[in-house]
């Protein structure tokens, strides 16, 4: 697709973008805006019902393009190891109900006390090897995404795509791939090379897009920006993105309490006049 097109068949919307919006507004509001994919996460999903959210966002025609989140690999302790392992096969089997073949990992962070993120990330490739042919068997992809280095002590000690691809090709391309985040990635002056790395490979899952703004809040967690505010250039990881042959959803996901105060459709019009205006 070109910038001359400016329609919307490859957005989705992620859920937290518009955290304000129950998933009835969320479907209503999509096919109103003509956006035909969503990204879920598990919590507000497991609220509504894994069942008849799949429903409901069947009924409404659109497409549930990843769900997030599995992960959380890390720990040392085995009872920790063994939940972390039970919950990534439940986020598995609700991503299948939902019919999204994509399940976002975020690995996890540093056990407390340890230092050794080598052995972190060796327990991720474990725990993958677990999990990966389970995922294959019910028709969804895991999808290793590297979280910007300031989250590599508590959240995801997978930085940059080079470590994700690492991960992910120890296993076949169709069960293991990884996420492309532009909030993630924009800074890694590698990541043209690995995301013609990821697509010769077959791996590029996901693609998704947020600003990366400064200063960041405390707690950095809830400090992506809106598509055009912040330093990223979006059009130039999309034509990378797609040079690979890519032709999947782009997906905005934005964590903005700003955002969440604002009128839901108002917010959705914003992201498709930027996704128009940016990315195409």
């Amino acid at each position: 697709m070109t910038g001359a097109s400016g329609d919307l068949t490859r957005l989705s919307l992620n859920q937290e973008t518009i955290k304000q919006w129950s998933l009835p507004e969320l479907a209503e509001g999509c096919v109103k805006a003509g956006v035909p994919g969503v990204g879920l996460w598990r919590a507000p999903v497991q609220e509504y019902g894994v069942e008849a959210a799949a429903r409901l966002i069947r009924d409404a025609g659109l497409t549930v393009t990843s769900l997030c989140r599995g992960g959380f690999f890390t720990a040392i302790d085995p009872a920790e190891r063994a939940a972390a392992l039970a919950d990534n096969r439940a986020a598995i089997d609700e991503a299948a109900t939902l019919g999204t073949d994509t399940l976002i990992l975020v690995s996890g962070g540093l056990p407390p006390g340890s230092r050794d993120l080598f052995a972190a990330r060796e327990r991720i490739a474990d725990a993958l090897a677990e999990l990966a042919p389970y995922a294959a068997d019910r028709g969804v992809r895991l999808a290793i995404e590297p979280l910007h280095p300031m989250y590599a002590s508590d959240r995801c000690v997978v930085s940059t795509l080079a470590q994700a691809l690492d991960l992910a090709e120890r296993f076949p391309a169709e069960q293991v791939g990884v996420v492309v985040d532009t909030y993630h990635l924009w800074w890694d002056d590698t990541v043209a090379t690995q995301i013609t790395r990821a697509g010769a490979g077959g791996r590029l899952a996901s693609f998704q897009l947020a600003d990366w703004i400064t200063p960041l809040p405390e707690g950095v967690l809830l400090g992506r920006g809106q598509l055009g505010d912040g330093s990223v250039d979006f059009r130039w990881f999309r034509e990378r993105v797609d040079a690979t042959g890519f032709t999947g959803p782009i997906e905005v996901e934005i964590f903005n309490p700003a955002l969440w105060a604002r009128d839901g459709a108002e917010v959705l019009a914003e992201v498709a006049d930027r996704y128009r205006t940016l990315v195409l």
